[in-house]
């Protein structure tokens, strides 16, 4: 870093309100005149008031003239000396959003005979394009034209595709440079952007199975790497792009793997971790380091440690569409793990070097702050950062074909950013699914204004990652020992009933959300301990069958809950990282999918396929609306503590008109007690599916912890 001497200091903290900072071992401090210069002019300015802070004395200013900010001007005090007036806080302020907020489209525009750059940097003085040859040898310093809304502009004649590029830019008489925030293309670990022609890789979007609504989708997380990296995955390149997409591929048992096993399992939604460009894996030697992808770098480029070829930037861009469209090309759809919360680094970000101080919150006192737990929190409010995160998210959607997004620490945005990108990506596909961690963050903005779920009514058709129905069914994710409804706490009969139900405040009308359709239920995720790992941990002396039973229970809930289930990949064969709850950048074996034990638990992969079938066989367990569920979902509370429920009077919603559900996590048989009539079950204690099991009547006797679901036609 360049330090620039200074004799003392001066900001822009206001369009008319400039600060000086006198040190004490300067003239004590003291100064009774301050004047503002540019070229030939002027000005003195007008003295509001000082204070001593800390080993300066604070001068407080008026401006009564406008400033051209990107222009250079002095400040001048009473001892003749000067020294320039920096951008300080005027960036944050919303005289400086209304000035310079522009749609202009910035990034690179590529065509053979020539490629067109714009580049967002009002306070810049001055803006350099740099051009790189193969070897790395400059080719050519270019200064850029500043034009309308602080938008530096150039065009360059001939044909520029494979060329490496990035910006020299000039703030407050520091030059630093920075790789473009709207590349499209890098070179590997993210150095350069690089110029390529899109259109090269363009595919046509396959046609998709009709999504009508949210409860429709059943979520499948998994990580690109961990997806296929066993040795019997069955897969030829494991662990990258092209891994992932193929397809009819096959463990040492002969059973599916990969892609074609989800979709034979029965979702309808493959959830990635990011796959953007991020920090904490060597591109080059991707084999010797982990990483969830957590770390963002670049936005709209997808991360060259899963390419068969980082050194390719057309490579990775391929393969990623490669591996979306055959997601496609078996009925399913793509969601992708966006973290536009904050930068791996803020102050070596291409946010904070093009425009120092804008794209990041800061406290009361002028320091970042960390509501992310990372050390920076990108201000989603101010028009240029939302309308960075509103074109990244649709370029994603339209060069990707990416079908919904799932947004990390989504209580670090706000409202309107996040009711402007359901609004864009809805234009485009009415099927789009957007969900986020909408947890409440301790970030400088109103609370009535963050992206969490206590503001879920001011953001319809936005889900969220459900803690409620995690924290009452299994136990709390950070208590380790803290057992939930499945797992035989009869305390949290009440929670789990109201949760199961969709969250709607149904029974004690303090629900989280308005709409079923927000809620994104789910017992495991990517993040902190397995189920497999919780329940072990917190029942050391069960034998492995009720260990099995238990953490069945917990995922049949999750599916035949009101809401959108989320399923963790490998959850259904009772998926374990060895005891690690932050496996973030643990090796290969703790975080992979361990394809053996598909097998090894096959009649269990079996049950929740046929738990499965049902959700998706009947609308019932799909209520879109509140005020559905009200009328046709019923607790049983007279079977307390076993919890039963009834779906009463659905024959509108499929081919059956009454349901009954009893969940029992209790040690005991228990006799349940029927409505009249003769039903049909169709799940027990083994088996489940939409094929009939038995015939019963007056009662039926459920085993402990276990799950029956019964059936009645139409009388």
């Amino acid at each position: 870093m360049i330090k620039i001497e200074r004799d003392f200091e001066a900001y822009l903290d206001e369009i008319s309100l400039i600060t000086i900072l006198l040190p004490y071992d300067y003239y004590e401090g003291k100064s009774a005149a301050f004047f503002i210069k540019k070229d030939q002019e002027r000005v003195q300015l007008e003295l509001l008031g000082s204070e001593p802070i800390e080993e300066y004395v604070k001068y407080s200013c008026r401006l009564d003239q406008s400033i051209d900010i990107g222009s250079e001007y002095w400040i001048e005090d009473e001892h003749g000396n000067e020294t320039d007036l920096q951008i300080g806080a005027v960036i944050r302020t919303e005289e400086f959003d209304e000035l310079f907020y522009t749609e202009c489209k910035l990034g690179f525009t590529y065509a053979k005979e020539k490629t067109s750059f714009a580049l967002w940097a009002p306070t810049a003085g001055k803006v350099k394009l740099r051009l790189i040859n193969d070897d790395g040898s400059d080719s050519q310093e270019e200064l850029m034209k500043r034009g309308n809304k602080g938008v530096w502009e150039l065009t360059i004649d001939g044909d520029l595709e494979g060329r490496k590029y990035t910006y020299l830019v000039c703030v407050n008489l520091r030059w630093q440079e920075s790789v473009d925030p709207y590349a499209v293309a890098l070179t590997p670990n993210g150095e350069h952007g690089v110029i390529v022609d899109l259109k090269k890789t363009a595919m046509t979007k396959r046609e998709l199975p009709a999504l009508s609504s949210p409860v429709d989708a059943i979520i499948y997380e998994t990580h690109i790497r961990d997806f296929t990296i066993h040795h019997d995955s069955g897969v030829s390149q494991k662990g990258l792009y092209n891994g992932a997409g193929e397809i009819n591929t096959k463990s040492s048992d002969g059973g599916l793997t990969g892609l074609s096993y989800a979709a034979d399992l029965g979702v309808t939604h493959i959830q990635f971790l990011p796959f953007h460009d991020f920090a904490g894996v060597d591109e080059v030697k991707s084999n010797k380091e982990y990483n969830w992808g957590y770390n963002p770098l670049h936005f709209n480029v997808p991360d060259g440690s899963y390419s068969t070829d980082p050194g390719d930037p057309y490579a990775r861009i391929k393969e990623l569409k490669e591996l979306i469209s055959t997601v496609h090309s078996l009925g399913l759809r793509v969601i992708t793990d966006v973290v536009y919360n904050h930068v791996y680094e803020r102050e070596s970000s291409s946010f904070e070097k093009i425009v120092p101080g804008y794209f990041f919150r800061h406290d009361a006192f002028g320091m970042p702050s960390n509501g992310t737990g990372v050390g920076n929190d990108i201000a989603s409010e101010r028009k240029m950062a939302r309308k960075f995160i509103i074109d990244s998210v649709l370029f994603w959607q339209k060069e990707y074909h990416v079908d919904g997004f799932r947004f990390d620490l989504m209580g670090i945005l706000d409202v309107e950013t996040m009711n402007l990108i359901r609004e864009k990506t809805v234009e485009n596909d009415s099927s789009v699914l957007l969900l986020g961690e909408g947890w409440e963050l301790n970030t400088p903005i109103p609370a009535e204004k963050k992206a969490s779920m206590r503001n879920q009514s001011k953001m319809p058709g936005i889900a969220h990652f459900n803690d409620r129905f995690r924290d009452r069914i299994k136990g709390s994710t950070f208590h380790l020992y803290d057992k939930g409804f499945a797992l035989g706490n009869a305390g949290y009969y009440e929670d789990a009933a109201e949760v199961i139900g969709g969250s709607i405040g149904m029974l004690d009308e303090k629900g989280l959300f308005l709409s079923p359709e927000q809620s994104i239920n789910y017992v495991e995720a990517h993040d902190n301990h397995t189920l497999w790992d919780k329940i072990t941990a917190c029942f050391p002396d069960e034998d492995e069958h009720e260990l099995m039973l238990r953490h069945r229970l917990s995922t049949v809930m999750t599916i035949l809950a009101q809401g959108v289930p989320f399923l963790h990949s490998g959850q259904e064969f009772f998926r374990t990282k060895q005891g690690v709850g932050n496996s973030y950048r643990s090796s290969n074996e703790i975080n992979q999918m361990d394809w053996s034990r598909k097998e090894k638990f096959a009649d269990h992969v079996d049950y929740i396929k046929g738990i499965l079938s049902i959700r998706k066989k009947h609308g019932a367990f799909r209520f879109r609306e509140a005020e559905r569920i009200r009328k046709h979902f019923r607790i049983l509370e007279e079977r307390k503590p076993v919890l039963g429920f009834a779906l009463q009077e659905v024959k509108e919603f499929g081919s059956w008109n009454q349901i009954l559900v009893f969940i029992n996590p209790f040690h005991d048989v228990c006799l349940a007690d029927l409505p009249e009539g003769r039903w049909s079950v169709i799940a027990n204690d083994q088996y489940a599916g939409i094929n009939v099991l038995e015939a019963v009547s007056e009662n039926i006797k459920l085993k402990p912890i276990s799950t029956y679901v019964l059936i009645q036609e139409e009388i």
